[in-house]
């Protein structure tokens, strides 16, 4: 699949946000699909927070035909909330997403590290990540971690560290131009990634100053693809220098998405990324 763009869970979800007492989107799964679909997107990502009630209206297999039906070929799973724990309510979320994911045909399921940098046994955490990296590939679909500025795995290096630890073959990262900016990495670190370290990448784009924090900034305050400062350019020339041939991920949390009609906010966000990408 050669630069074709997926719209993350929170590119379709409309007025809702992560981090919040309630993720789950307000508008029906079927809406999203197909509003995704008809802006001409091919890959579609679903927080696990909406699974129990598509599954309660659709059935795994409904949901899978709705994909199917709509074109969508690349199917992302996220949201493990407290992973690395072992905690038997967190054990039974992982066990929802992973047969999720299978039933679906997800290419990959997607979590982040503790954003509340509370102090860590790295080794017991990648040992962890590794064995859920066995367990999603069991189900066919790849394990990515997304490093978070304000988390205990901050950029591309701590993130590239830990999942050699692990150790893993099928755990890798999701890079996503927002932290790597944020974090004002050069893009030449980019180029320290093997290529199957990379399960995903994701592209936005923001203003020049942070307003707030970084975690508000992030889901309030993100661009389309080309209305802000980001080097998306030379970002993604960078990672297609590793290899990367896609998809791409458009990933856009903002005040203004949230609220724009979905239909309207889709053909946005896949028009202003595929236009970075063809100028890239």
């Amino acid at each position: 699949m050669t630069d074709e763009l997926f719209a993350t869970c929170w590119t379709s979800a409309g007025d809702t946000v992560p981090a919040s007492a309630d993720p789950r989107s307000p508008l029906p799964l079927r809406e999203r699909i197909e509003a995704a679909s008809a802006a001409g997107f091919r890959g579609f990502g679903l927080h696990s927070a909406d699974l129990p009630a598509a599954e309660r209206q659709y059935g795994l297999k409904g949901i899978r035909s709705l994909l199917d039906d709509n074109g969508i070929v690349d199917v992302e799973l996220e949201g493990i909330p407290g992973w690395w724990t072992g905690e038997p309510a967190v054990e039974q979320r992982k066990h929802h997403v992973l047969t999720a994911a299978e039933a679906l045909g997800a290419a990959h399921v997607k979590v982040t590290p503790d954003d509340h940098d509370r102090p860590w046994d790295l080794a017991a955490c990648a040992t962890r990540f590794a064995t859920l990296a066995a367990q999603a590939e069991g189900v066919g679909a790849r394990l990515g971690i997304e490093f978070l500025p304000w988390s205990n795995i901050k950029d591309v290096r701590d993130g590239l560290r830990f999942v050699e630890e692990a150790g893993h073959d099928n755990g890798g990262l999701v890079i996503d131009i927002w932290h790597v900016e944020r974090n004002h990495t050069p893009l030449a670190t980019l180029l320290e990634i093997p290529l199957n370290r990379v399960t995903s990448v994701e592209l936005s784009d923001a203003a020049g100053e942070v307003v707030g924090t970084l975690l508000e900034d992030t889901i309030h305050r993100r661009r389309y693809c080309g209305e802000g400062v980001f080097d998306l350019a030379g970002f993604i020339a960078a990672l297609r220098a590793i290899g990367w041939r896609g998809p791409w991920a458009i990933e856009i949390l903002s005040a203004e998405h949230r609220v724009t009609p979905l239909r309207e906010a889709l053909v946005r966000a896949h028009e202003t990324g595929r236009a970075r990408l063809n100028g890239a």
